[in-house]
């Protein structure tokens, strides 16, 4: 079963079942949060009896080429490695797409190299984009980065131009 949980009224029980699957799902180490670098505003579970799948989503104005732009930023894409190959990654992004698209936001953005994306309609994209690295939850350097990862997929039609510079105004989704 999907749920979408605004940020505000995660259960303690929720944010610990979400730090489990993200300790599991990622080399990465979250320091035992239920998130990477930044609280997202809404958080897109599968639950059978546990949280079983997950997926952050960031709703954010970001700059491209000096104009404010609205998007929704997906992070933090998790299944837990007992629950993978039954499609719970592809329902949650579904339905986090969805949100996207009853939204004012533009675009969705994602950083991450999965199959599963390309397959949702997201494309790589090359543009370069200044963030504030917060490795480890702490306020770092600003960053000017060269995209590897970025892929970008456009909700309301508009075109996307892999040759505009992006300023997250802040960290990763």
């Amino acid at each position: 079963m999907i749920d979408v949980i605004a940020e505000h009224a995660l259960t303690r029980e929720d944010e610990a079942q979400i730090a489990k699957l993200l300790r599991a799902s990622f080399p990465t180490d979250f320091g035992g949060r239920s998130f990477f670098q930044q609280r997202p505003h809404l958080r897109v579970v599968w639950r059978d009896g546990m949280i079983l799948g997950h997926v952050a989503l960031f709703y954010r104005a970001i700059r491209v080429d000096g104009q404010l732009i609205d998007v929704i930023g997906l992070g933090d894409i998790a299944t837990a490695p007992q629950a993978r190959g039954r499609g719970i990654a592809t329902a949650l992004l579904d339905r986090a797409l969805a949100i996207g698209k009853d939204s004012n936001a533009q675009f969705a953005l994602l950083f991450g190299e999965r199959r599963l994306y390309d397959r949702a309609g997201f494309r790589l994209a090359a543009n370069t984009y200044i963030r504030i690295d917060m490795t480890g939850a702490r306020t770092g350097d600003v960053a000017r980065v060269q995209s590897r990862f970025l892929r970008v997929l456009p909700l309301t039609g508009a075109p996307w131009s892999d040759h505009s510079e992006l300023d997250l105004l802040g960290p990763l989704f």
